[in-house]
């Protein structure tokens, strides 16, 4: 299949189902926000490495995440007392350690500058938000997405303590289910998200469900100086 590469002078995309079997439906083009808007309001991200044109992304199956399928265990919810957290108070710095975490069987991040970049220019227009988690006033867990409607899209997250980052996941969850979204977007299947309640689902699935919601705003949810939660 001849993957067709992306005008910078056109923020134009493929149709998501027209992606390879791997996922891969288009290259090139750039990061700016009207283009990132564009694809995530169509089921479509990017993800590539550091000697990599930009990829854009549509895979099949395509893993999500329903509010009320999170299974919060008895040990989490006991660890989760270990932390205080945040919304939005260190988008940047999430981003960033994110990237510099080490991962088991991963070399390297995709989370590179320009990523970190065009990211942070989205959070600056409320588009993309992220979870902190606290410890002695240090951060040492967290995650980061972008809004979609009533759909949160879970970009990466990372962990320097135990638990650290699936208590700022379930902080998130707890928050989406109040102000109404619909489900949390995983993109890629993970055995980690998986075992936390994620599911497996077709792509046209997906995009059907991304479809009927994602023109609801709900920004106003996410006006939050900052919130801790009682341990």
């Amino acid at each position: 299949m001849n993957i067709p590469k992306l005008s910078t002078y056109e923020l134009v995309f493929p149709h998501p189902n027209d992606a390879n079997e791997d996922g891969i439906l288009a290259w090139g083009g750039d990061l700016n926000p009207s283009r990132l808007l564009r694809a995530y309001q169509n089921g479509i991200f990017p993800w590539y490495g550091a000697n990599d044109p930009i990829i854009w992304w549509s895979p099949d199956p395509r893993l999500i995440m329903e509010i009320d399928d999170f299974k919060l265990s008895r040990s989490l919810k006991k660890s989760m007392k270990k932390f205080t957290y945040a919304f939005d108070t260190n988008f940047t710095e999430v981003m960033r350690k994110c990237a510099t975490t080490p991962r088991e069987g991963q070399n390297g991040t995709w989370i590179q500058e320009d990523i970190i970049e065009a990211y942070s220019v989205l959070h600056g227009m409320g588009m993309a938000h992220s979870v902190e988690a606290y410890q002695n006033d240090q951060l040492v867990g967290g995650l980061y997405g972008v809004v979609v409607g009533k759909v949160f899209c879970g970009e990466s997250m990372f962990s320097h303590k135990s638990d650290a980052s699936k208590a700022a996941y379930a902080v998130l969850i707890k928050h989406l289910k109040e102000w109404g979204y619909s489900f949390v977007d995983c993109q890629v299947p993970t055995e980690h998200l998986k075992s936390l309640g994620a599911k497996e689902v077709a792509r046209d699935y997906f995009l059907n469900r991304l479809y009927e919601v994602r023109m609801d705003t709900l920004e106003h949810l996410w006006k939050i100086d900052q919130l801790l939660i009682d341990k």
